[in-house]
């Protein structure tokens, strides 16, 4: 028996599932600090949410798939085959917060209606896409549950980084 058979049998025998003990792979664990839903996974993986579930609870999983789980988190495929008992690298985990920072700096610059408000929104987000240009590229958290499609940007970014024509910030 093979270390991935041992270890899929020791998962079993525990009912754990995704990051917990047993398993190969932090697919949940990493999905989740991401900030992205299995949704969004299965859509960038073209299959199904129950798929994804599937895959995120296998002990074991193909390369070819822990290759596709790495592009679409965008995240270093080191980090989806770390030790379960490891924590996540600082730069993951920094990454992680970043992207929940522009995550919140862009809801409130889209939910927003004081445009002082939208301006330091703006600025943060300005400034975020500086320490990291790929946050340009993260839009905002859904709003009351339910995902409000953004209208298409120029460059294809999810959320404009400057106000919208005719708007005065002061």
């Amino acid at each position: 028996m093979n270390l991935a058979q041992k270890q899929g049998v020791a998962g079993a025998r525990s009912g754990s599932s995704g990051g917990a003990l047993g398993a190969l792979h932090r697919l949940a664990e990493v999905r989740k600090r991401e900030g992205i839903s299995r949704r969004t996974v299965a859509r960038r993986l073209k299959t199904t949410v129950s798929a994804v579930k599937a895959m995120e609870e296998s002990p074991d999983l193909l390369l070819s798939q822990l290759v596709a789980w790495q592009k679409a988190l965008r995240v270093p495929i080191g980090e989806l085959l770390a030790e379960p008992d490891e924590g996540l690298s600082q730069p993951v985990l920094k990454r992680a917060r970043m992207v929940r920072l522009m995550k919140t700096a862009s809801a409130i610059f889209h939910w927003s209606r004081q445009k002082s408000i939208r301006r330091l929104a703006q600025m943060l987000m300005e400034q975020l896409v500086e320490l990291m240009p790929e946050l340009a590229e993260v839009g905002p958290w859904p709003m009351r549950g339910r995902r409000r499609p953004l209208p298409p940007i120029e460059g294809g970014y999810h959320h404009p980084v400057t106000l919208p024509p005719g708007s005065n910030p002061m």
